[in-house]
């Protein structure tokens, strides 16, 4: 069990939530965590014990060595770091974590008690899931929420999935239950090009990020990134005929409505959007 002692006072906080594991296609969720606790630069602040939910059979500690030569074990566990992004208001929570072993509803309850002693007012979610999409179009997003007035200002697509699920939907009831704000964010990674990293999917969960709280997050290097994945994928598919047809066939699956112009209220609004969450507005 974590200890409360030491926790930091925030400032109207909210957290950021993502798991390694099943819930974690081409680590594109985890890797919005890795890249925000760098930009922000995040200090951690707490960490739950993990030798109550992980068999170290199955998620095993890793041994390093640190440039002085002194040698480290890292346990799998899920830490707690606080990011202040400048120019904002707010604090961060940045939660990652590996999906537990076992005891998830306990696990989940540790969350959320900690959640409460930092008095964080809401929670999103992310997670990344294997699709059949076309790797030249924005990767959708999909997305559930407890506030309808967010779904609605997002234009979330809903899932209507039914089945076996991970600890993040997981978690996400346990929000719910105990009557905390909470939203899901699932990115729809390309299954043909699911090897790790896919910073077109990262990006993606990041610009939902950045809409949801509307704070900037910088991109870094991710754009160019995620162009530089994309010449990969056009390069594989040109030397692959079966899997060029496929793609073809996703295309036009997708249909002619992703390719239509925006409207120029579209436009603005986006650019108006874009300007305040830069603070030129």
């Amino acid at each position: 069990m974590t200890e409360f002692d030491g926790l930091p006072v925030l400032r109207s906080p909210v957290a950021i939530i993502a798991f390694e594991g099943w819930n974690d296609a081409a680590d594109a969720a985890t890797a919005v965590l890795d890249h925000l606790e760098q930009v922000w630069q995040a200090r951690q602040v707490t960490a739950l014990d993990p030798e109550e939910y992980y068999d170290f059979q199955v998620t095993r500690p890793i041994l390093s060595y640190g440039d002085d030569g002194e040698r480290s074990l890292e346990w799998p566990t899920t830490r707690f770091s606080v990011a202040s992004p400048p120019g904002t208001d707010r604090d961060v929570v940045l939660i990652r974590g590996v999906e537990p072993s076992t005891r998830w509803r306990r696990f989940c309850s540790e969350i959320l008690e900690i959640c409460h002693a930092l008095e964080i007012n809401r929670v999103v979610l992310l997670g990344a899931l294997l699709a059949d999409v076309p790797y030249t179009r924005p990767l959708p997003v999909s997305g559930s929420t407890s506030d309808p007035q967010v779904s609605e200002r997002l234009k979330l697509t809903a899932t209507r999935y039914e089945g076996p699920i991970g600890i993040v939907g997981v978690l996400h009831d346990a929000c719910r239950r105990a009557e905390v704000d909470v939203a899901s964010f699932w990115v729809h990674v390309p299954h043909y090009a699911s090897s790790p990293p896919c910073p077109k999917a990262t990006l993606a969960l990041l610009h939902r990020v950045e809409e949801m709280f509307d704070l900037p997050v910088p991109v870094a290097d991710l754009a160019e990134e995620a162009g530089e994945w994309e010449a990969r994928v056009r390069a594989v598919a040109e030397q692959d005929a079966e899997l060029a047809e496929y793609l073809r066939e996703l295309e036009q699956r997708a249909g002619d409505a992703d390719l239509r112009a925006p409207t120029g209220d579209e436009l603005a609004d986006e650019f108006e959007k874009y300007l305040r969450r830069r603070g030129r507005h």
